[in-house]
């Protein structure tokens, strides 16, 4: 077979990946940039759960999606920022059915909005920080983890975060962790756990008294803005 012949097939198979209405369905559902279970998966597109693994299992395969383990559950999301662009150019091509069913998401409160995990600031505001850093390449992501910038290296001095000493703790530095509310990733490592600390100390955040939610502050609101020009 020659290399003409060879992409021919390859694409013929992403096409009839792509082309399956149940499989259409799913990445439709996917575009909205979270991760999802093939339980949710399943029941936006109205197969059985069986049915959806296998329709995930050559997606995977196929390097369309990937899957990442959080926990109990196991979540689904598109392989690459390519991936998604190519499926998003698509969209107007997909013809939905009344059985399409949006998958719905958690609904924003207080505990949705601000709490720790672990050591870390997770929720809306930590997967919004998080993307603020990204946005403003203060940091950028290397494989599933984080990787701080030359100028990332000088905001975080400004804020008063030494990189240098975070990086020497004998733990991770700074990884991907899936929120379970967002279906977003926020920073997690020693990094994430010195970027909360910070802003507890620096009066930015406060903790809930007995629980896991954070109160934004509003001289927090300002320095948001100030330093990453997030409007909280």
């Amino acid at each position: 077979m020659n290399s003409i012949e060879e992409l021919e097939n390859q694409f013929s198979q992403i096409a009839s990946i792509l082309g399956d209405k149940s499989r259409s369905i799913i990445l439709w559902n996917l575009l909205d940039g979270r991760a999802y279970t093939a339980t949710e998966l399943a029941t936006s597109a109205n197969i059985s759960l069986q049915s959806a693994s296998n329709h995930l299992k050559k997606m995977t395969t196929a390097n369309i999606l990937s899957v990442e383990k959080q926990g109990r559950h196991r979540y689904f999301k598109f392989a690459s920022d390519d991936v998604a662009q190519t499926i998003e150019s698509m969209a107007s091509l997909i013809s939905l059915t009344k059985e399409y069913k949006e998958i719905k998401t958690p609904k924003l409160n207080d505990f949705t909005f601000a709490r720790t995990c672990y050591d870390h600031l997770a929720g809306s505001l930590g997967v919004k920080i998080t993307k603020s850093l990204l946005d403003n390449k203060i940091i950028e992501i290397s494989g599933k983890n984080y990787k701080v910038t030359k100028s990332g290296n000088e905001w975080f001095n400004k804020v008063g975060l030494n990189i240098n000493i975070i990086q020497q703790k004998k733990r991770s530095f700074a990884h991907q962790c899936l929120d379970w509310s967002e279906r977003k990733h926020h920073i997690a490592g020693a990094l994430g756990a010195s970027l909360l600390e910070m802003m507890i100390k620096k009066d930015w955040i406060r903790r809930k008294s007995n629980s896991r939610e954070l109160i934004i502050t509003s001289k927090g609101k300002v320095e948001f803005k100030n330093k990453l020009n997030l409007e909280i």
